[in-house]
């Protein structure tokens, strides 16, 4: 199968998955959709068109690089319950710790292989290394990671997600790239204030 053709097939494949995401996700709406005020409406503003890089040859970026196509991307999708995001990781690129307070995560793997866990409230790690053609859900609110661990090959992932506002707190940029003070975190990590204030220096940059 072709690059393109299981791209296309992934995208479908999302179409059916998202109808049981969306059960649980924003709360209904009165009217058919929501407009923002003195927009022009027409077929247009139902479409988006930043997905097209993954027609055709795919080039990774230098970085882990998740391309969103949410609410504040996509206006029409205010008040549908629906988003995506295209995750493309580069060899040994991770996308960091993180959670989604409004919506479960639902990732497709398209190309590639990746490490993906989650840890739940009892503090209960759950990994698994996916292949391409994979799912692999992430519940609403739980911290969970992505990593590609190969040294020679990319990956490309599609996440879908119950929520046009997903939200992502990153755990490393909310602990040290923020103002908490450094007593506290010191603290809470059970290490000395130097540590930390090294720590933040990688995210000062």
């Amino acid at each position: 199968m072709s690059s393109t053709s299981l791209k296309a097939l992934s995208l479908i494949i999302f179409a059916f998955a998202i109808v049981q995401i969306t059960k649980a996700g924003d709360p209904d709406i009165l009217t058919d959709f929501i407009a923002p005020p003195n927009a022009t409406i027409d077929g247009n503003f139902f479409t988006n068109t930043g997905f097209r890089f993954l027609v055709g040859q795919v080039t990774p970026p230098p970085t882990f690089k998740a391309t969103k196509a949410s609410m504040a991307e996509f206006p029409a999708l205010n008040g549908q319950s629906v988003s995506y995001a295209v995750l493309q990781f580069p060899t040994g690129s991770i996308n960091p710790p993180h959670t989604h307070p409004r919506s479960a995560e639902l990732l497709f793997l398209v190309q590639g292989f990746l490490q993906v866990g989650f840890v739940d409230t009892t503090n209960k790690l759950f990994t698994r290394n996916l292949q391409a053609g994979d799912l692999f859900i992430f519940p609403k609110g739980l911290v969970h990671f992505q990593h590609n661990a190969d040294a020679k090959n990319p990956a490309l992932a599609i996440s879908a997600f119950g929520s046009a506002n997903a939200g992502t707190i990153s755990l490393p940029n909310t602990l040290f790239n923020t103002s908490i003070d450094d007593t506290v975190l010191a603290l809470a990590f059970k290490t000395d204030i130097p540590t930390i204030q090294n720590l933040k220096k990688g995210f000062a940059a």
